[in-house]
């Protein structure tokens, strides 16, 4: 190639994208992009409110992708495919990881600067999300009376009638043990599984003995993808109670909740608890 040439192709103006649509982006069209960023309407003139609506609807967008993961899982436990739910928990991990990380917005809130828009929430509490109860539910923390402030909105009412009655991720592990010979008692594998979820002797024993035998097995690679979920559930709920305390004390919450006192007994509590108590008895 002549010097000359090759000046030439070093000198040529990179190509440019395509830029000109008949109607709006592919990217738009794909990711709702305009919707996503018209969806903030703030109610006070504080500018701090716009962080706080921000965060929260970001939370949202992750309880939805969770909650997916999770019921993916669960109906590839159903059908005994165990490496489809681990990848999907995997996936989770990183998604409550990022969820978690949501909170850092929202960590130093002083008392001062959350009242400064407090009021512009009214009546509303987070413990009223439809996805993160629909999340709950996946966990095992089934509860029918969580269902009545959606009763005004009848397709997520119907959503969440539907998850309290199907098996939640956790009942879907079990059966699944049961079915490879387990002794899952049979009052746990056909339990009513609207109600919220009860520790089990008899399941703490058979965790005991998974996890005491080949770590590379099926089961145990399970148990330590549920105990990574778990773990990342009571961080979740601990920062959350973090946030709460440090932006406002012990007052009651919106909403009519506890505030703080519901946040404490919240994070006392471990999901899967199995899993965790077993630990004991290696």
């Amino acid at each position: 190639m002549s010097q000359q040439a090759h000046l030439s192709i070093e000198t040529q103006e990179p190509e440019t994208p395509h830029l000109d649509f008949a109607g709006t982006t592919p990217y738009e069209d794909y990711v709702k992009a305009d919707v996503l960023t018209h969806l903030q309407h703030t109610l006070s003139d504080d500018p701090g409110e716009m962080v706080f609506l921000v965060t929260t609807q970001v939370m949202e967008l992750w309880f939805t992708v969770i909650v997916h993961e999770w019921e993916t899982a669960a109906n590839a436990l159903r059908s005994d495919d165990v490496p489809t739910a681990i990848a999907a928990l995997k996936r989770s991990v990183r998604e409550l990881e990022a969820l978690n990380a949501s909170w850092t917005p929202l960590a130093q809130l002083t008392p001062a600067q959350f009242n400064a828009y407090r009021s512009a929430l009214g009546e509303g509490s987070g413990f009223q999300s439809a996805m993160y109860r629909r999340m709950e539910f996946l966990l095992g923390e089934k509860s029918a009376s969580m269902l009545v402030p959606h009763r005004g909105a009848p397709r997520v009412h119907a959503e969440l009638e539907k998850a309290l009655h199907e098996p939640s991720l956790y009942d879907e592990v079990l059966r699944l043990l049961a079915r490879r010979g387990h002794a899952i008692p049979a009052s746990v594998v056909h339990r009513d599984v609207s109600q919220r979820y009860e520790p089990s002797d008899q399941v703490e024993q058979v965790w005991a003995a998974i996890y005491s035998g080949d770590q590379d097995a099926e089961p145990a690679r399970l148990g330590e993808a549920l105990t990574d979920v778990a773990e990342l559930v009571w961080r979740w709920r601990n920062d959350h109670l973090v946030a709460t305390r440090r932006a406002m004390g012990a007052k009651p919450g919106t909403g009519g909740s506890a505030g703080v006192a519901w946040l404490e007994k919240r994070a006392r509590k471990n999901v899967f608890p199995e899993l965790w108590t077993a630990r004991s008895h290696v």
